[in-house]
């Protein structure tokens, strides 16, 4: 697989990821992911169908993976298969996230399946929990959903402890975007320096077919040289075979129609839409089975024409109706 620099960070990242916020816990909100999980849903049964799922990234190239305090045992899932699997001294990339607090007690229902703080003391209690797990493989450390409302980017002593952690342990310190304010959460970040540099190395951010609002902050974050990674391409399965919404049919035939056209799936044009995007530097794959994963790779093979992003250009929705919808996708 192709790779290429994480903007200005000094390292390189394979176009594709693996986002494992699928696969470290019982429930996620991927439209259909209930029958992902067929081989069960105990801790065994799914740290056997993570490591399955890593095994058919690593087959596919894939070299980034990313993960969070709050995706239940990603963290300990992808510890466990580097080590199980001799991967040590591979070359690969890791990133992780502070700021939620898994919550859902290993269940597919729940009051509240992660709680959000962007706290100093939860800063320290997760960054020390990431690193017995992960150790020396982190290298990415991300604010996991950096918000106007959480108030994080107006936190001196967060701030201060971040720009602390980048100069002793040499991570790259990243953010995650989601919402509707995101642009000015990007903004924001953009402008936060320490000791005269940038605090932000790289930023993750939704950006599919759907929700394109952030293409051109994107494009001048790549150029002032921040690393891009993109989430959501495939806005939670809305983008793929299963979403049999009839509010959505309109969209559907355009992406079947040229999908045919190409001759790839529905998946695949739009992955490889985000992957036509200059300003890309890896977008992630957040399969939650091993044939997800390797169709997911295909995408790598698929070129747009014109007439394709014509096309595909259409298929926007408001930036509030997008999120809206997306708050009420369902946990299964």
């Amino acid at each position: 697989m192709d790779v290429r620099p994480l903007g200005a960070t000094g390292f390189n990242v394979t176009r594709l990821g693996l986002g494992m916020a699928a696969i470290g816990r019982p429930g996620y909100i991927t439209l259909g992911h209930a029958g992902d999980l067929s081989a069960g849903r105990d801790v065994e049964a799914m740290r056997q169908h993570a490591f399955g799922v890593l095994d058919a990234a690593w087959e596919s190239g894939i070299r980034y993976f990313d993960a969070a305090r709050s995706y239940g045992m990603a963290e300990e899932f992808l510890a466990g298969w580097i080590a199980s699997r001799g991967l040590e001294t591979h070359p690969f990339l890791v990133g992780s996230k502070w700021g939620y607090t898994y919550t859902a007690n290993w269940q597919t229902q729940a009051t509240q399946h992660e709680v959000k703080d962007h706290s100093l003391p939860t800063l320290n209690r997760q960054l020390s929990e990431t690193q017995a797990h992960l150790g020396g493989w982190l290298r990415l450390y991300q604010i996991h959903s950096a918000t106007l409302a959480s108030g994080v980017l107006n936190r001196p002593d967060v701030l201060d402890r971040l720009a602390e952690i980048k100069q002793r342990s040499g991570l790259l310190i990243g953010l995650t975007l989601s919402g509707p304010d995101s642009w000015s959460v990007l903004v924001r970040a953009s402008g936060i320096e320490r000791d005269g540099k940038p605090l932000f190395d790289v930023v993750q951010a939704t950006w599919n077919l759907l929700e394109p609002s952030l293409s051109a902050l994107l494009f001048q974050a790549r150029q002032s040289g921040m690393g891009i990674i993109i989430k959501e391409a495939l806005a939670n399965g809305r983008l793929t075979n299963r979403n049999n919404d009839p509010a959505f049919a309109g969209r559907r035939f355009t992406l079947e129609r040229e999908a045919k056209r190409l001759n790839c799936t529905i998946d695949q044009l739009a992955l490889a839409a985000v992957l036509d995007r200059p300003w890309a530097d890896c977008v992630l794959s957040g399969a939650a089975t091993v044939e997800q994963v390797r169709s997911n790779a295909g995408a790598l093979r698929v070129t747009l024409d014109q007439q394709a992003r014509d096309a595909l250009a259409t298929l926007a929705e408001p930036v509030e109706q997008y999120w809206a919808t997306r708050s009420q996708l369902a946990w299964n």
